[in-house]
């Protein structure tokens, strides 16, 4: 069988990054992990083919190729989504989709043929089986969490690794924690399941064996859930790993804030190569922390925990929500003052919405609160349910604060403190590849003569350059960002 997996469209948010990628010519920042994975699953003996929207267009001549397409996605790919399926089916072509958007509402695409929902590794295996003696169904579903172990390499030729600004790579599923507004739960349990060393260690020699050299990004719900196999097993060896390849990757994940707690595994996954982590802050009103169940961002002092990060060699992104029911009307400038004083620069602010599924889903449900399914983009502005806080002032408010911290006075300003607070590991010079050398100079035309308020871009260089000259690579790298931001949030 001729098998065409086509991956939808992402449009313009903080996390497509489509500012910041143009400067290393790239088409996307992320690769499409899980349909490659998915491929992986499929018969040796069926042809492959990947369409990733985000680099490439869909053309007739792919579509005349297939026998079948496999479309997966996530909410905010859905006006994409739907555009492929009805391609698809203007062509009589069978649609077989999976991911995180059909699998929360696949009520919503009466059009596709086959549904392989949840995790691939349970559900595909059957799907493929029927699918052979003509007798697939129309919903393959679990309430099943496969053992990681069962997980295949994913096919990473499928790729055309030059259009991507870094490579992904899954070490685990789940966390232990159960946010309420949270679907990661919901779709992949409260256990972190993990692959084994060899796996992980499998999949980034692939990486590497295949050419690739810089930005990884270990796309886990949360790296640290099983921190003793991190620390006993996963880490050690991936020092040894980077060490022997003269740290060929810089690795990204999603944490969240009790690293800070522990000096020892933080040091690890810096020796390792990681360099930078994403953190779900949402708030620092403590009664919204107390109303959402984060209970480990609770009765802390959540700036100390980020700087403890940024001393210890990490880069720390954040997660920030308005709209929570306890949010006083003061929350605007209180975001405002932490995100300042942290030093996170990159922030992603967006207003609190109720994923298909979740305990916030049916506790608004249950009040008579919904108003309709959400769009999963954090930038339009909408919210799927009745907020407390008068929606006017809670919309302006969410604007002020993005407005506020990405002008450039301000955003500058925290790019300064950060480079204060953050230590770059000793005696690990970073390797630079064309396309970053070629970023930089880009940089000095786009932020250094064409934008306005280009003052602040050539401040940072000399301030860099005379206090912290080995910083200078991460904060061109952030500066360049900073333009991506300043764009996203124009379009509000």
């Amino acid at each position: 069988m001729n098998i065409l997996l086509v991956y939808p469209e992402t449009p313009p948010t903080f996390w497509s990054f489509k500012g910041a990628i143009q400067f290393v010519a790239k088409k996307a920042s992320d690769i499409p992990l899980g349909m490659i994975t998915v491929a992986a699953l499929l018969p040796k003996e069926w042809e492959k083919k990947l369409v990733d929207l985000n680099v490439a267009s869909l053309k007739d001549r792919d579509l005349e190729w297939a026998d079948v397409v496999f479309l997966g996605g996530m909410n905010i790919q859905i006006q994409s989504f739907r555009e492929v399926i009805r391609r698809c089916k203007a062509r009589g072509l069978k649609v077989v989709a999976g991911g995180p958007l059909v699998t929360s509402n696949p009520e919503q695409f009466p059009e596709v043929d086959h549904f392989v929902l949840n995790e691939a590794e349970i559900t595909l295996p059957p799907f493929i089986a029927d699918l052979g003696n003509g007798t697939a169904k129309s919903v393959y579903r679990t309430n099943e969490f496969p053992d990681l172990s069962r997980s295949p390499r994913p096919l990473y030729e499928l790729l055309d690794h030059k259009k991507y600004a870094q490579m992904s790579v899954q070490y685990s599923r789940g966390c232990p924690f159960d946010c309420e507004f949270c679907s990661i739960t919901l779709l992949n349990g409260r256990k972190a399941r993990t692959k084994s060393r060899e796996q992980f260690l499998g999949e980034l020699t692939s990486l590497y064996d295949l050419g690739w050299r810089g930005n990884v990004f270990i796309v886990d719900d949360n790296f640290i859930g099983n921190k003793r196999k991190l620390k006993n097993d996963i880490l050690p060896a991936l020092i040894d790993w980077s060490q022997l390849r003269r740290y060929p990757f810089r690795f990204t994940t999603e944490v969240s804030i009790n690293l800070s707690d522990d000096h020892e595994l933080t040091e690890m996954m810096v020796k390792a190569g990681f360099v930078h982590t994403f953190i779900g802050i949402e708030t620092p009103n403590e009664e919204s922390l107390q109303e959402c169940g984060k209970t480990q961002n609770r009765q802390r002092d959540l700036v100390d925990s980020v700087k403890k990060l940024q001393r210890r060699g990490l880069t720390v992104s954040g997660g920030f929500i308005v709209g929570f029911d306890h949010d006083p009307p003061s929350i605007f400038e209180q975001q405002i003052r932490f995100i300042q004083q942290s030093g996170i620069v990159t922030a992603m602010v967006g207003l609190l919405n109720a994923p298909t599924g979740t305990r916030l889903f049916e506790r608004l449900k249950a009040e008579n609160r919904l108003l309709r399914i959400m769009s999963g983009d954090n930038m339009d502005g909408s919210m799927n349910f009745v907020p407390k806080m008068d929606p006017d002032t809670l919309i302006q408010g969410y604007r002020h604060i993005l407005r506020t911290v990405y002008a450039q006075k301000a955003y500058y300003e925290r790019l300064v403190l950060f480079l204060r607070e953050y230590r770059h590991p000793k005696g690990r010079r970073q390797r630079l590849s064309g396309a970053e050398i070629q970023a930089f100079f880009r940089s000095l035309y786009k932020l250094g003569m064409r934008e306005k308020g280009r003052r602040y871009y050539w401040k940072l260089l000399l301030h860099c350059m005379l206090r912290y000259p080995n910083k200078l690579s991460t904060a061109v790298t952030l500066a360049i960002y900073g333009f991506h931001f300043r764009r996203v949030v124009e379009a509000l």
